[in-house]
């Protein structure tokens, strides 16, 4: 029988080591080729919490409020709790099942009392002769470790989410400071050419210019003002919190960009990111049922067995009578119209078909990786660039401004480097934050997750419920 077992299932990739995930180099479907090493690689080594690397105590903050609170985190959880019981009901497959009844009915005449008990106890056990119970509950052992897997990508999405919430927060609020700033300055340019214009020093046209610029910069804080209310309320749901109950940290100023993490090899990444572990252990749970599917195509073989007894009223006698019966059911396929055959096909074209979408979606994750180390590294060169150009428009803009006081340049000339320098200003912060996201991408295409404690979940949902 084990020869014969063995024999069947010998074809399937992962049957024989369900025990432990395999390494993907067993797969026997090829994946797509890939170099040994990324184009471009940093010597920081590259932490499971990455966002320490910034080293923002309110990032760290909200970021651990985040996975503590979080109600999509939350109901992740939930499922894979749910999954988890699955499995657990799944292995009383294969153990025995036994029942037991009693009855007892007392009747009472003139001539006396008369009274019947009876106890029943009946088992019932299919023998797993061809594996199709064992592959079965395996399945769904690797269905709850793939869930596992779901609630670590879940939750490093949600770290990026909030890091990049946060870091837009401060943008906004570095630019509704500057704004401030040249909203100021352009009220005092207002201030002057109405004193020139009084004095037919300078036009109509050149004050009603710079009052439209004044305008602009009032209407670009009202709309910024919008996006750090807006801001505000995605923080407050990313950790758990009601918009209007939640206050967000104060700060102004972004970050220095951490030194760049050590990429390592492709391979890594396969065996480190979350979600693509995810999908292998729904490549080896759709092989398991493939297992289970040839196993149908075999004889089943039950056993019951029964044991019953009937008593007089008196209780001294209940077990006087024990009636017991064993009984073996081999049940074998003979005519179903090739549903089982079917059946078999059905589950070997899904496998296929998962190999071919894990493939794709390692590709993908090559592809996120190389992106955003490019874009960081062209980001780097725009904001070299832009100091740069804001440094050389802050001297052009005295230089301007001076021959203007003395009538030696016109103003439409001091209107073109303001507007400049402040276009700059604010291009500039901008910028720093895009700069900043684009290593928020590389962090996030790297990452693999780390140990998240259940408890800390459960106790905040807990406490939520109460």
């Amino acid at each position: 029988m084990n020869t014969l077992r063995t024999f069947l299932v010998a074809p399937l990739f992962t049957a024989t080591l369900i025990s432990c995930a395999p390494d993907i180099k067993e797969f026997d479907t090829p994946l797509a080729p890939l170099k040994p090493q990324f184009s471009q690689t940093g010597q920081q080594p590259l932490n499971e919490k990455w966002w320490q690397a910034f080293n923002d105590p309110q990032l760290n903050q909200l970021i651990d409020t985040a996975l503590t609170k979080n109600f999509n985190l939350l109901a992740a959880y939930n499922r894979l709790e749910h999954a988890q019981l699955v499995t657990n009901k799944s292995y009383a497959d294969l153990f025995p099942s036994i029942n037991a009844g009693f009855s007892g009915q007392e009747s009472f005449q003139n001539s006396g009392n008369q009274g019947q008990f009876s106890l029943g106890l009946d088992l019932s056990y299919e023998v797993d002769l061809w594996g199709r119970i064992r592959a079965n509950t395996q399945a769904a052992e690797l269905d709850s470790r793939a869930l596992a897997e779901d609630v670590k990508t879940i939750a490093l999405s949600l770290s990026t989410e909030v890091a990049t919430a946060w870091y837009r927060l401060i943008e906004q609020r570095s630019q509704l400071k500057l704004l401030e700033q040249q909203i100021k300055t352009n009220t005092d340019n207002v201030k002057l050419l109405t004193v020139r214009f009084a004095g037919a020093k300078a036009s109509a046209a050149d004050l009603f210019q710079q009052q439209q610029i004044l305008e602009a910069s009032i209407g670009s804080k009202a709309m910024v003002e919008a996006n750090i209310r807006i801001f505000i309320h995605q923080l407050a749901i990313l950790t758990g919190h009601s918009p209007n109950l939640f206050t967000a940290p104060i700060q102004f100023t972004l970050p220095n960009l951490p030194k760049k993490p050590a990429t390592g090899l492709t391979t890594k990444l396969i065996q480190r990111r979350p979600d693509l572990r995810r999908r292998y252990y729904r490549i080896q749970a759709a092989d398991q049922r493939i297992a289970a599917a040839i196993a149908d195509r075999f004889p089943k073989l039950s056993l019951t067995a029964n044991i019953n007894t009937n008593s007089a009223p008196n209780l001294q006698s209940l077990f006087n009578n024990w009636l017991a019966t064993l009984a073996g059911n081999l049940i074998l396929p003979i005519l179903d119209g090739g549903r089982r055959v079917a059946e078999v096909n059905k589950k070997r074209t899904l496998v296929k078909e998962q190999l071919n979408q894990y493939s794709a979606q390692l590709q993908t994750a090559i592809k996120e990786v190389e992106d955003a180390l490019i874009q960081e590294q062209q980001q780097q060169k725009l904001t070299t660039s832009l100091e740069k150009q804001l440094q050389l428009s802050k001297k052009a803009t005295k230089q301007i401004r001076t021959r203007y006081m003395y009538g030696n340049e016109d103003f439409l000339r001091v209107l073109s480097i303001q507007l400049s320098q402040q276009a700059l200003e604010r291009q500039s912060i901008l910028a720093q934050r895009q700069l900043i996201e684009f290593r928020l991408q590389l962090y996030r295409a790297l990452a693999g997750g780390w140990s998240l404690s259940p408890s800390i979940i459960k106790n905040q949902q807990d406490t939520n419920d109460g």
